[in-house]
């Protein structure tokens, strides 16, 4: 007689492959960014640059955001085998992405209202600190870029390209970049006004960085909702349609088809085929599917 018991359990960790690394690099980015915001928001009330405030207080708030995806690693990882979570916490870092993604369109918006406010009643601005002060917060940005930034591939990093991704880094790294942004636009708004007199040219390249802003959260936001709603991935569910239906042999159902972590797909697929054809036939042939890491069939001949 065969003893051997065949173990038919499993768990649901689905974090990403990187979890802990990343959680590593948003703590140190957190860091960086919470040392430069204190410098930027206090050299732009004494300067009186609206664009160094707004870069200031627009780092205020990617401190908080950082601190949500930091949070979030922290929080995975802790409950990752907890009964609690039908599929694990995989999705917590979605949450995060999406909570930091509203706080950088609540920041354009007030980004946007106050460079208006200022473009409209001018007011006396000390070019040459607050110049010093913006390239001070361009370079912290720049090795929090390279920080989040490493290891990955290039395309990764554009803010409108999303694969399978860590969207909690990439939220992350969007704060960053949008920092990096303003700072850019401060920097060129100060030298204008200090060698060209464009005085007028501070606040509107504040207007011009809370549009470029809204657009990359929106965009955070649609992906990370996406995910959060369990939307189905098109090409996972067209490669499982592919491998399973046969004609005369089985014909797929009812399919479901969508991710629970960074990594890692759910599929529940419903199959009506021959006797010949069982559940453990189908499971067989979406074996090549790599995005699968939890499976559910449901078999009937007919």
């Amino acid at each position: 007689m065969n003893n051997t018991s065949i173990n038919y359990t499993h768990d649901h960790v689905f974090l990403g492959s990187a979890h802990d690394e990343n959680a590593k690099r948003t703590l140190w980015v957190v860091a960086l960014t919470v040392v430069m915001m204190i410098g930027e928001i206090t050299a732009g009330y004494i300067t009186g640059s609206m664009a160094l405030l707004a870069d200031g207080f627009h780092m205020a708030t990617h401190a908080g955001a950082l601190g949500i995806a930091a949070a979030a690693y922290a929080y995975a990882k802790r409950h990752a085998s907890s009964q609690r979570y039908s599929f694990g916490t995989g999705k917590v870092g979605e949450l995060g992405g999406f909570a930091s993604a509203l706080i950088l369109g609540l920041v354009s918006l007030a980004i946007g209202v106050e460079s208006v406010m200022r473009l409209l009643q001018p007011t006396q601005v000390q070019f040459g600190t607050a110049t010093l002060i913006a390239i001070a917060g361009l370079i912290v940005n720049i090795i929090s870029a390279l920080l989040l930034g490493h290891g990955h591939d290039h395309d990764d990093h554009d803010p409108h390209a999303h694969h399978g991704n860590d969207n909690n880094l990439q939220s992350a790294y969007i704060h960053v970049i949008a920092d990096a942004l303003t700072s850019v636009l401060a920097i060129a708004a100060l030298l204008a006004g200090r060698y060209l007199g464009w005085v007028w040219l501070d606040p509107v390249m504040g207007i011009v960085g809370a549009l470029v802003i809204a657009r990359w959260a929106w965009t955070l936001m649609g992906v990370t909702a996406g995910v959060l709603l369990d939307q189905t991935d098109a090409h996972v569910a067209e490669e499982i349609r592919e491998l399973v239906e046969k004609p005369g042999d089985a014909t797929i159902t009812d399919l479901h088809v969508w991710r629970v972590g960074p990594q890692a797909h759910a599929a529940i697929v419903s199959v009506v085929g021959k006797v010949s054809t069982n559940a453990d036939n189908i499971r067989e042939r979406l074996r090549l599917v790599h995005e699968i890491s939890h499976l559910t069939v449901e078999f009937r001949s007919g």
